[in-house]
């Protein structure tokens, strides 16, 4: 009887998808720990100055196009809703989740204009807009740091690839090292989570307005 080759095969796919799977773990360790050794101070500086704004009652808006989006939430969530510890919710909130007002605009006037319109609509002078893009390109983000700059506000880039216009625009920023969109948006929700640790730390004692 002739013997079932399927059993090797089976070996041989198991050896490349476990290939695959440490590939992108290694990779991920290393850009993790690039970031660690480069970006460590801007990470603090970007928890300092979300940090003031909420001492002064001011509020904080997070916002970006695909899985930047999900970040935004994500991280926003994490600031109205706990991180580690109980205490009152901060004053933050993603501009991706209302999808009426990102229909209309988008329709009506454009999707570029999809965050700028809502950050005139909502910021106001020493708040802090947040935009998240892992090229620095994404027109609609960098529109709604320009209409944040133009009101008054602080900003912060959280992005990859060295920042792009979106970094040069911005007062902070946090260039994950690194040119692999998988790879900076792994970075960027660890980011989000060491910010929010280190803002909860400072303001959960309820010295926030």
């Amino acid at each position: 009887m002739q013997k079932s080759t399927r059993a090797p095969k089976l070996a041989v796919q198991g050896d490349h998808e476990a290939s695959v799977a440490q590939d992108a773990i290694r990779k991920s360790i290393e850009t993790k720990q690039r970031l660690a050794e480069e970006c460590l101070d801007d990470i603090i500086e970007m928890a300092h100055m979300i940090t003031i704004a909420l001492r002064k009652g001011r509020k904080v808006v997070f916002f970006g196009n695909g899985g930047s989006a999900a970040d935004a939430q994500h991280i926003s969530a994490e600031l109205v809703g706990k991180f580690k510890r109980d205490r009152p919710p901060f004053r933050a909130s993603a501009l991706t989740t209302n999808t009426s007002i990102l229909t209309a605009i988008g329709n009506d006037i454009g999707f570029d204009e999809i965050f700028s319109r809502q950050v005139q609509a909502t910021l106001e002078p020493e708040d802090v807009a947040v935009g998240i893009s892992t090229s620095g390109r994404s027109k609609n983000v960098i529109k709604g740091v320009e209409e944040a700059r133009r009101i008054g506000a602080k900003t912060i880039a959280l992005t990859g690839s060295g920042g792009g216009q979106l970094g040069a625009l911005c007062d902070r920023r946090v260039i994950v090292p690194s040119d692999d969109t998988q790879r900076i948006q792994e970075c960027h929700i660890m980011i989000g989570h060491i910010v929010c640790e280190l803002i909860e730390e400072t303001l959960s004692d309820g010295s926030h307005a």
